[in-house]
């Protein structure tokens, strides 16, 4: 590989013959333009994890991770999780705006029509292993749908496009309830359009079909809370291989089906459950100053689950509306959970900690969810089949944004570094 050399790139507000537009966005930094830099310069750009790469506009998430500031569509998070619901949410990323009482009322009806699965779905789970992870079950699943719904998918008809997207947002909670019955050995609850969406699922994840069930108000509106503060957040890896799929002309089920593969990832999705891991590891409060020394040496691979984001240099606007949450829920059902309080004094001590000040390491909205549900009664790996639930409001919003884009298939380039030309040997 040749040796680093170094070039003067000259930004200019004026367009000329060796400079590269500058584009404003609505908020955040200005991108540089450079879809022509290897058609007139012969150069690529290199940026490994796509920290300082804009692969798209979007008018749908905005993240200013200095400031700890997280907008959908104009409206901050916590305004959002305190005001509204998540169908509501749901609707807002998808249209650009808040529905009107009509409007909500016509979406929540769609949602009814369309939260049914297909008995022959149901039929599938039935070839999965009863310990298989719900992630693996709802990548299937998921998958499968577009063989359901080949005939209604005309990605060139609006109509079809709003349809599919309403589906999935409806089918994910029966899917996800029907991974966690099933895996219990426990027939699957239908659901029930006399109920609000979180309490909905509520009723299929833990109601027994020979038994009335009751929905806590409290639980439901803390997973309301879970699940608008999961519906989003710009360009992550989920989101963005939604977009990669989609570019292809991919159908939706098979583009959120990917999504959910990338979610799926400890260092994306599966982030809550390594911070139950962490904390369990610690044991006691009593062990957080020697959890904080091996978090701190290099040669230990002992890490801090749950702080510290990609985005996010301040607070995750997030972490403290899950926190206030895990704290009224656990209030609610009277459970003193020492995970919790260990969470509660390992945040204090860090903190104050020089180290996290630093580097900027404060906790991240997964440090606190997983003690959230697990107190709501979600098993450890279910709690990625939740997030998967209410990310695919978002999903479903940049596969819909995704179709009025003409830039065509995403096609990345790479920077070779493998072995120069060279010729097969004669055969002796």
């Amino acid at each position: 590989m040749t040796s680093k050399q170094f070039i003067n790139a000259i930004l200019s507000e004026q367009q000329s013959d060796g400079s590269l537009p500058v584009l404003e966005g609505t908020l955040g930094p200005r991108a540089v333009d450079i879809q022509t830099l290897y058609a007139r310069h012969g150069l690529l750009a290199f940026d490994p994890g796509f920290r300082s790469t804009a692969a798209c506009k979007s008018a749908i998430t905005f993240v200013d991770g200095d400031q700890g500031v997280l907008l959908y569509r104009g409206y901050p998070i916590e305004e959002l999780a305190e005001r509204s619901n998540f169908v509501e949410v749901a609707y807002l990323l998808m249209h650009g705006d808040l529905p009107s009482p009509a409007q909500r009322k016509e979406f929540d009806q769609a949602i009814g029509v369309h939260n049914l699965l297909h008995e022959q779905v149901l039929a599938f789970y039935r070839g999965f292993r009863r310990d298989a992870h719900p992630m693996a079950v709802m990548v299937g699943v998921v998958g499968a749908l577009s063989a359901f719904y080949h005939d209604v998918i005309d990605m060139r008809n609006p109509g079809d496009r709003g349809k599919a997207a309403i589906r999935l947002i409806a089918k994910m909670p029966t899917i996800a309830a029907a991974c966690f019955t099933y895996s219990i050995g426990r027939p699957n609850r239908y659901p029930d359009n006399g109920l609000d969406f979180s309490s909905n699922f509520l009723q299929m994840m833990f109601g027994v079909p020979s038994e009335p069930y009751r929905v806590d108000p409290v639980l439901a509106r803390a997973l309301e809370v879970i699940m608008i503060l999961h519906a989003d957040h710009e360009q992550n890896a989920s989101t963005s291989t939604v977009r990669l799929a989609a570019s292809s002309g991919a159908n939706p089920f098979a583009c959120i089906a990917a999504g959910i593969a990338s979610l799926w990832g400890p260092a994306h999705g599966g982030a809550n459950e390594a911070v139950l891991h962490m904390l369990a590891e610690i044991g006691t409060v009593e062990n957080i100053p020697k959890a904080m020394a091996r978090a701190k040496d290099k040669n230990d691979p002992f890490r801090l689950m749950g702080f510290g984001h990609r985005v996010y240099k301040s607070f995750d606007p997030r972490a403290r509306v899950v926190q206030a949450q895990a704290k009224k829920v656990l209030s609610h059902l009277g459970i003193d959970d020492p995970l919790l309080n260990i969470a509660m004094r390992l945040e204090e001590i860090a903190l104050k900690d020089e180290y996290f000040i630093e580097r900027k390491l404060y906790p991240n909205v997964d440090f606190y969810s997983g003690i959230l549900l697990r107190a709501m009664g979600f098993p450890l790996n279910m709690f990625t089949a939740v997030f998967a639930l209410a990310r695919t409001a978002g999903w479903v919003s940049h596969w819909l944004e995704l179709q009025h884009d003409a830039h065509g298939i995403d096609r990345p380039r790479q920077l070779y570094v493998g072995p120069a030309l060279r010729h097969y040997p004669p055969r002796s």
